[in-house]
């Protein structure tokens, strides 16, 4: 029996982690570079040997490849995993552009798969464009399906569908863990996945919003060592999910309070520590002409969503208005080699743990981007 192709659109982590325990699985798998604008033909021992995309695209190894129109018009199965890096009302934009460029090429009877989060209404609005593209109606010559990735250890249980006959052998490709997952409608795949994403931020929100009043020198801090290990890294994911959410609704009703509450909430947290840098310059009597930040966060940058790239530049941006010398490091960081004072924000746990190996000078402030804003 001649295997279905797979195509994935988009070499994400997201969609290349998909599309390795596919090819691992038995799968015929391709999937496209959006900036080539070519397809990849991803075999075992590829995904074998390079367990992630940065290692793939780091080495560089001779693949074999197809122009990308060919790949998707071949596809039984698209799956729509693209890195999106505009913000605000761009966002939008930058998606439905991708998705056209996905689907243009698909013949009658395949099925697309997307794997990016939407607000409430917006798989909708891809039913409707994929229909304008291609001519095809959804639920009749062509299917359509929502599957929204995140956290790759945890991938969702339920799978929207316009009807749950059509994704039999979606079901074999998408087993990736013994938990059986379920079709459910599109509508509830998105309410699902918006209370999963407010439950998320109205907890870190609230950690963050009471964290403010806790002084480090307050006895019994050992409490809060729970809250210590949250860094920026964690409090930035899913950002975008809550974004696409917030411009799904124009009625100011209590889901809207929650979702711009926690946008806020971050924005707030950003600012904090912002002024922590600056308390530490003025506690220390540090002259911004003599001092070097290194925000400390080691990103990857193959991320279906740029949130933390986007944050990364924000609160770069923001601290040169007040000290020239402002670096952003997302790899080890070097921290002893110049004659300035240096301080280093930790944005993740990982980069902590790293600075802290590393760290052999009296002249480096280390602060955690934690709730607490410890230095």
């Amino acid at each position: 029996m001649m295997k279905e192709k797979v195509v994935f659109f988009g070499l994400s982590t997201e969609g290349y982690y998909l599309a390795s325990q596919m090819v691992i699985n038995g799968a015929d798998v391709r999937i496209i570079d959006e900036s080539s604008s070519s397809a990849i033909l991803l075999t075992p021992e590829i995904a074998k040997t390079y367990s992630n995309v940065t290692s793939l695209r780091e080495d560089e190894p001779l693949l074999a490849m197809e122009p990308s129109n060919i790949a998707i018009s071949k596809a039984k199965y698209l799956f729509f995993t693209p890195r999106i890096r505009k913000t605000g009302h761009d966002r939008k934009t930058e998606v439905n552009s991708k998705f056209k460029d996905a689907v243009g090429e698909l013949k009658e009877g395949s099925s697309v798969i997307n794997c990016l989060a939407t607000g409430f209404g917006g798989n909708n609005e891809n039913i409707l464009l994929l229909k304008h593209v291609t001519g095809f109606e959804v639920g009749k010559s062509i299917s359509y399906f929502y599957f929204p990735l995140h956290d790759l250890n945890k991938t969702p249980e339920a799978i929207g569908s316009l009807k749950a006959t059509d994704g039999k052998n979606l079901l074999s490709l998408l087993k990736m863990d013994k938990k059986e997952k379920k079709f459910v409608d599109i509508s509830s795949a998105e309410y699902l996945h918006a209370i999963n994403t407010i439950q998320r931020f109205s907890s870190l929100c609230s950690i963050l919003e009471v964290c403010k009043f806790v002084k480090n020198n307050t006895k019994h801090t050992t409490l809060f060592n729970d809250f210590k290990n949250i860094y920026l890294d964690d409090m930035v994911t899913g950002l975008y999910d809550l974004h696409m959410l917030g411009s799904s609704f124009e009625s100011a009703q209590t889901l809207m309070y929650l979702i711009n509450g926690s946008i806020r909430g971050i924005s707030g947290y950003v600012k904090r520590l912002i002024d922590a840098i600056r308390i530490t310059l003025k506690k220390n009597e540090l002259k911004a002409s003599k001092t070097k930040i290194v925000l400390s966060w080691t990103l990857d940058t193959n991320e279906m969503r740029g949130d933390k790239i986007e944050m990364l530049d924000t609160i770069a941006s923001k601290l040169r208005d007040y000290i020239g010398d402002v670096e952003t490091s997302t790899g080890s960081v070097d921290l002893f080699h110049h004659d300035k004072t240096t301080i280093v924000v930790a944005c993740s746990s990982s980069d902590y743990k790293e600075i802290k190996e590393s760290q052999k000078g009296e002249d480096v402030f280390v602060i955690k981007a934690n709730p607490l804003c410890e230095i």
